[in-house]
């Protein structure tokens, strides 16, 4: 009994409040850990290959921002008098480390050590960053809905960054490819397969859940929607009809006028589309979707399969992997002799973030990467399931960010399974998916403690 009084009195205590909502500038610096999810945009038209040695200024204010960001966090954590989250957050909390000293161990072999330490380093950076966001948020909830609008707006600034880049400087952010086109990629200066989505799935959960206003949803919706079709990119495609179908789904889950209302327009859309199907040909979609390419290039993912069976092959043989980041790099260039017909100098990653983790510090790494995306994918789905009998305003209000940001991370998993970015430090990518799940993270600790709070019924 006296331990559940303590629980309730901590729960109910006035130092774990909600910070409420903060305008756009002052919730970057109170929350800098979004500041992340500018990347920061880097105009630079060409690469930098760090293995060899060769940095710029653009690497320095990449690394200088996130040392800036890490540095306020690690001076937070070491200032707190106590440090209070529930066990299940702790322990993927741990996973996250353990997987960063895997990378740093895998410097020992790696053939340009200086280069995964460093990667390694910055890794642990960014964890830390999301360690400090949790416990803050913990401790002093944000308004979980205005940091998905705050997200947002940070998307769309980079959205607007790109589309004036290329009024300068098109190569930057553009490529072109035969059979394909042109294709609006965003280059270093923002993941355009990646924002446009994300911007397109938080537009539409806030019109479906009635978060905004129905005409703020439907323009940056079709924002979100014309960017994903300009990038040309199958699995920002695949990606963003996978989420729209899921953010379909957990509106319909909230009353069964919706959900007949949704079956409705599912079977519809069906009908229509198979209409379309046989109006336009089944051959020519095919055609379209796929950009022209054949039948070989479609099985081997543009060539990607010839490069996963390359990392899983050698992995066989050396389960420690090839060292973070740079292994892949280096060792990669040596695939010219077994008959891949491209230019190996320019592949830089595996192109699927589970295979590069996989190639950058091997089979133990893969485990424990899979292992707490599966943790966190599984507290994010029960707390998002979660109902409670009698619910406050904050609690509908975290309950509607989580649900969204769930989603979102699903499709940063499908996105995985073509590009390497999300898995990658010095990308956007990567700060993204960490951003999700720090959030995931800090509502679900807010929703553990609350259902471990119990009222307490009065002395007689």
């Amino acid at each position: 009994m006296q331990q559940s009084v303590h629980e309730n009195h901590h729960f109910e205590s006035p130092e774990i409040r909600s910070s409420g909502k903060l305008p756009f500038w002052r919730f970057l610096f109170r929350y800098p850990v979004f500041l992340l999810a500018f990347g920061p945009p880097i105009f630079r038209s060409g690469t930098v290959d760090a293995t060899k040695g060769s940095f710029d200024a653009w690497t320095a204010i990449q690394v200088g921002l996130i040392g800036l960001i890490a540095f306020r966090a690690s001076m937070r954590l070491l200032s707190a008098h106590e440090i209070l989250v529930p066990r299940q957050i702790r322990s993927i909390l741990r996973l996250f480390f353990i997987l960063g000293l895997l990378f740093m161990a895998s410097t020992i072999y790696s053939p340009s050590r200086f280069v995964s330490a460093a990667y390694a380093f910055l890794y642990l950076l960014t964890v830390i960053c999301v360690v400090e966001f949790v416990i803050d948020a913990y401790r002093h909830p944000p308004y979980w809905v205005q940091c998905l609008m705050h997200l947002r707006m940070i998307l769309f600034l980079l959205f607007i960054l790109t589309l004036c880049t290329l009024l300068f400087n098109p190569l930057m952010v553009m490529t072109y490819m035969p059979g394909v086109g042109v294709r609006l990629v965003g280059g270093a200066v923002a993941p355009f397969p990646i924002i446009c989505p994300l911007i397109a799935i938080i537009s539409a959960y806030f019109f479906l859940s009635s978060l905004e206003s129905k005409a703020r949803s439907v323009s940056f919706f079709l924002i979100g929607l014309a960017g994903t079709l300009i990038t040309q990119a199958r699995g920002a495609e695949i990606g963003l009809l996978v989420s729209l179908a899921l953010v379909g789904c957990i509106w319909a889950g909230t009353g069964r006028r919706r959900s007949y209302l949704f079956l409705a327009t599912s079977f519809a859309t069906v009908l229509l589309g198979s209409a379309a199907l046989a109006v336009v040909g089944g051959g020519r979609v095919w055609s379209f979707f796929n950009r022209g390419q054949d039948i070989e290039t479609i099985e081997s993912a543009s060539g990607r399969t010839q490069v996963w069976k390359f990392v899983i092959h050698y992995c066989m043989s050396h389960p420690q992997g090839m060292g973070y980041i740079a292994g892949f790099k280096v060792k990669f260039r040596e695939y010219f002799t077994l008959g891949l017909q491209v230019d190996v100098s320019r592949i830089g990653n595996t192109h699927n973030a589970f295979i590069d983790v996989l190639a950058g510090a091997g089979w133990a790494a893969l485990a424990v990467y899979l292992y707490l995306l599966f943790k966190i994918i599984t507290l994010a789905w029960r707390g998002a399931r979660r109902r409670a009998i009698f619910s406050t305003a904050s609690e509908d209000n975290a309950r509607h960010a989580l649900r969204c940001v769930l989603v979102m991370l699903v499709f940063c998993m499908i996105g995985g399974l073509d590009a390497a970015d999300f898995s990658v430090p010095m990308r956007a990518a990567f700060y993204l998916q960490k951003i999700l799940i720090a959030m995931i993270l800090g509502i679900s600790a807010r929703m553990l403690n609350a259902s471990r709070a119990r009222p307490i019924a009065p002395a007689a």
